[in-house]
């Protein structure tokens, strides 16, 4: 009997208007400030003009919008989206977040692993605080950087961690397994400190929860302690 040919394989080539356009929308989520058209084309590596015709689409779906100057940032549609994602796990983080935002003065935020990224997913900022650090959704790093990255390192077998990584950090990711927390100081922003605990929820990928400031009057362990709880809080909430 002659044997079934083997299923063929989709050889299709991505979507490369799809890929720039996603593109786009993380140039934008990690800008601290809107953008001209001409900066976005350069940083796509694209020609103007097809940098204004993907905005247009995207202007069109409401997901960007453009000042009068004609200078471009993520749209209102963009926060409509992202409350969708892990909405559960949103939602049960928020009045964690809120509590600890208030009880250390400092902003507390919700960190997931995208690929070899760390994004933050929610962020709550200090309502009393004079100069509140920011730490917008959508904020992404190497999760090789930063306290919430060696607490989400912390959670996942050593063979899952992105390529090389330098052996100080092994020694820190093995330091947070340990101890419950991680800290870090200047890795990802100049002069800001920050300490997070991992999250590990039934049936969702590793998060973490960290708080992020300049000075406190709380040691790491006070800090570690209450984002734990915290932690704590949202697994049991989340079902483990």
């Amino acid at each position: 009997m002659t044997p079934a040919p083997a299923p063929a394989r989709d050889t299709a080539p991505a979507s490369q208007t799809l890929s720039r356009g996603i593109r786009i929308l993380e140039v934008l989520a990690d800008a601290r400030s809107r953008l001209s058209i001409d900066e976005i084309a350069r940083r796509l590596e694209v020609h103007r003009s097809v940098a204004y015709r993907l905005l247009r689409t995207l202007e069109d779906h409401g997901v960007v919008e453009r000042d009068p100057a004609g200078l471009v940032e993520l749209g209102p549609r963009m926060a409509a989206l992202a409350a969708g994602v892990a909405h559960d796990l949103q939602a049960e983080a928020l009045p964690e977040l809120t509590a600890v935002a208030g009880d250390l003065g400092a902003t507390c935020f919700l960190a997931v692993l995208d690929h070899d990224e760390c994004v933050t997913l929610s962020s709550v900022e200090p309502r009393h605080a004079v100069n509140p650090v920011a730490q917008r959704p959508g904020t992404r790093h190497p999760v090789t950087r930063g306290a919430p990255g060696k607490a989400i390192l912390s959670l996942l077998p050593r063979g899952s961690w992105p390529g090389a990584v330098p052996e100080e950090l092994e020694r820190e990711v093995a330091d947070a397994a340990t101890r419950g927390f991680a800290t870090s100081h200047d890795e990802v922003i100049p002069s800001l400190r920050a300490v997070a605990v991992p999250l590990s929820v039934r049936g969702r990928g590793p998060a973490a929860i960290a708080v992020v400031f300049v000075a406190s009057a709380h040691s790491d362990e006070q800090i570690a302690a209450r984002l734990t709880r915290s932690a704590a809080s949202i697994r049991e909430a989340l079902g483990g």
